[in-house]
């Protein structure tokens, strides 16, 4: 009996693989990540100059991530040289950091195909393509509220999405990402079941740009 159910959770997890093919995917989560959050998590412990002050990160982009219909490739196996510091660095704008640009080309850049110039210059394309509503920047103290909310944001500021295809995430009791699915040619399409996992709390913490 123990050995079925170990099989039947084995059936039900996402497909995760490590060194597939680059290039062999289905379409695109584009990850935006609401820095203070991450910040108050993480970044502060790390000392990142992304939570610094005065630099005002509200939405960065995590990442351009290639995905199957079920499940997702990583670190993938492909021909093209690693991504230079010059174009890690140039993405520190709306990355955070050259470092984040640098472990996303890693785990998930390679695995789009793509040359580093490349998949960064659609990444930013995705980026520059959504709009991040103004409201929630214009924040000017932590709020708690409806995870919910942050997705109608997101909607009425795009009304070319639709709610099958934009998800938001938590952590900690925090909002913590928008992830939005498009396709390979980016445009917006329903998120696979995998990537739809919406966060439900009533009371998620959102703390304001700094």
């Amino acid at each position: 009996m123990r050995r079925l159910l170990a099989l039947f959770a084995l059936l039900a997890a996402p497909a995760l693989a490590d060194g597939e093919p680059a290039g062999e995917f289905d379409y695109y989560v584009l990850a935006l990540s609401w820095s203070p959050s991450w910040c108050a998590l993480e970044g502060d412990a790390r000392g990142s100059p992304q939570c610094a002050d005065g630099t005002g990160f509200g939405f960065v982009l995590h990442g351009l991530w290639p995905q199957y219909e079920a499940g997702w490739p990583s670190y993938c196996r492909g021909p093209h040289p690693e991504a230079t510091r010059a174009q890690t660095a140039a993405m520190a704008d709306i990355m955070g950091t050259a470092g984040s640009a640098w472990h996303q080309w890693k785990k998930h850049g390679h695995c789009s195909g793509l040359t580093a110039g490349d998949y960064f210059r659609l990444a930013r394309l995705a980026f520059d393509g959504v709009t991040r509503p103004a409201e929630l920047r214009a924040l000017g103290r932590p709020v708690t509220l409806p995870a919910e909310v942050v997705e109608a944001a997101f909607l009425e500021a795009n009304p070319g999405l639709s709610d099958e295809g934009v998800t938001v995430t938590c952590r900690d009791r925090r909002v913590q990402e928008v992830r939005i699915c498009l396709t390979r040619a980016l445009e917006p399409r329903a998120c696979a079941p995998d990537a739809a996992r919406d966060c439900g709390l009533r009371d998620a913490l959102l703390l304001p740009v700094r």
